[in-house]
């Protein structure tokens, strides 16, 4: 009961996650502080909430967008429930794998690669971006994050090559 008691306690102050039960970025700096004798005081990093805006404002608000006077009609709200996503968000960040940069970058990368595809097939394919919750929820964003550091490292092999560029 103890043990039990504890370990919802540690959930409960978020110093680790409740479904990987990995220390999150308070915990580290909790075990940091009792473990250096140097150490005067921790130092609570919270996510900045400009950071959230940020991603905030990424999020399309609709399915429909115009692009190149093409416009695309959307039939659904995709941004809702602000305060839950920022809970959620802030939540993410703190669990220490990813950071807020990351998750906007793949936001925006998810949006783009969306309309470039909308474009080429000529219908629109916002229509299949999730609500804002649920990509949070789901962590959509993970396997964005992943394309992105793909995309990036086979840009550097290309660039190192030193053979010719097609274009």
């Amino acid at each position: 009961m103890k043990i039990a008691a504890l370990y919802q306690s540690l959930i409960r102050k978020g110093l680790i996650t409740k479904d990987e039960e990995k220390i999150t970025t308070i915990g580290k700096d909790l075990l940091k502080f009792v473990t250096d004798e140097n150490t005067k005081k921790i130092i609570k990093r919270k996510p900045i909430t400009t950071d959230f805006e940020e991603w905030w404002k990424q999020y399309p608000p609709t399915d429909s967008f115009t692009i190149n006077g093409k416009q695309f009609k959307g039939t659904r709200s995709l941004r809702r429930g602000k305060e839950e996503c920022r809970r959620k968000f802030k939540t993410i960040i703190e669990e220490g794998e990813y950071t807020a940069k990351q998750l906007t970058d793949a936001l925006k990368y998810e949006v783009n690669q969306k309309v470039e595809r909308s474009v080429r097939e000529r219908k629109n394919i916002m229509s299949f971006m999730q609500g804002s919750i649920p990509y949070l929820n789901q962590r959509t964003f993970e396997s964005f994050i992943e394309l992105m550091e793909q995309n990036k490292d086979q840009d550097d092999t290309n660039s190192n090559s030193g053979g010719p560029t097609d274009i």
